[in-house]
């Protein structure tokens, strides 16, 4: 498939299959939800690059695919890598016609007691790699007149404690995507928000042993407290990719809490407090850490990386000696 020269748009295409022959890159897409909406895209006849950590788990991911694909390894958090990764889409597939910045890790536990640097690789792989997905790929949505699609969660309508960076970076995440689609507008290029409610994913495994997490749920009402699939998740997405939205709710009720956000934190402190009251600080220090195996994927391969930049006679994050 070689780069498309024209500033087409999504309407330029048959009604009914308007992302058929496109190009998706889609980040995070070794497992979860990016593996649900790489198989979905590729069902409406689009080519998908799968960008993510885990090589093997991403070639995998590939095989279910019905369509032109292509798999890269890039963390999210290189620049390099991710320029990298788009010449290739280009040289390979062709110019992306959607981006889907998906990539996230999360990390529980009291923020005291959460190691500084896994609470900035959380910040890092969410929202700044979020920003780095999207300078990587503008080349292309330019040349599209494409659409970006920002992945958030509805931690941003209320931060819940022993989430902290979890709930910071998506907030910073949504921000950054809401003054990206300000700027990108007169290029034809459109930005949505995906809202993601409890979804069932390895992120979420062990859901009812976080006391905070446990709490919020119990609070919400009976439909609020369902765990949807990844593939209903992805449904959603894809759905909303084709329609160039600017908020996509996963699930679709979701749409209508946005008038209500001012009252979500007080709601959501209410509840928290009422739980971290009655738990022990034994039990709110045993989950402290990363979140599900992608997370800890990701982790344990950009320690590796930390430990082989260092030099070999001193420790990751050590000083060097003073020069004489």
């Amino acid at each position: 498939m070689t780069a498309r020269g024209s500033r087409e748009t999504c309407a330029g295409h048959a009604p009914g299959a308007p992302l058929r022959g496109r190009v998706a890159v889609v980040t995070g897409a070794a497992r979860g939800i990016g593996e649900a909406l790489a198989r979905r895209l590729s069902a409406e006849g689009m080519a998908v690059a799968l960008l993510g950590r885990e090589e093997h788990t991403l070639r995998a991911a590939a095989s279910a695919l019905r369509g032109p694909t292509l798999c890269v390894e890039a963390d999210v958090t290189d620049p390099e890598a991710l320029d990298r990764a788009a010449d290739e889409v280009a040289a390979r597939l062709g110019a992306a016609s959607v981006v889907v910045a998906n990539a996230g890790v999360a990390a529980g536990g009291p923020f005291r007691l959460t190691d500084a640097g896994l609470w900035r690789r959380v910040v890092d792989v969410n929202l700044t790699g979020s920003a780095n997905t999207a300078r990587a790929f503008l080349p292309h949505l330019t040349r599209t007149r494409g659409y970006f699609l920002q992945v958030a969660s509805t931690a941003v309508f209320g931060s819940a404690p022993l989430m902290s960076a979890y709930c910071a970076s998506k907030a910073g995440a949504e921000s950054f995507a809401q003054a990206l689609r300000g700027e990108v507008e007169p290029d034809g290029i459109a930005v949505g928000i995906a809202y993601l409610h409890w979804t069932g994913t390895d992120m979420l495994t062990g859901l009812d042993d976080h006391p905070v997490l446990r709490a919020l749920r119990a609070h919400q009402p009976d439909f609020a407290r369902r765990v949807h699939s990844p593939e209903q998740v992805a449904e959603w997405l894809a759905t909303g990719v084709a329609r160039r939205a600017t908020h996509v709710y996963a699930p679709p009720w979701l749409r209508w809490c946005q008038p209500l956000r001012p009252l979500f934190p007080a709601l959501v402190a209410r509840a928290a407090r009422r739980e971290l009251r009655r738990t022990s600080a034994a039990d709110l220090a045993a989950g402290t850490g990363v979140m599900g195996e992608g997370g800890r994927a990701d982790w344990e391969a950009h320690r590796t990386t930390l430990h082989s930049t260092a030099a070999p006679d001193r420790h990751p994050g050590e000083q060097p000696p003073p020069k004489p």
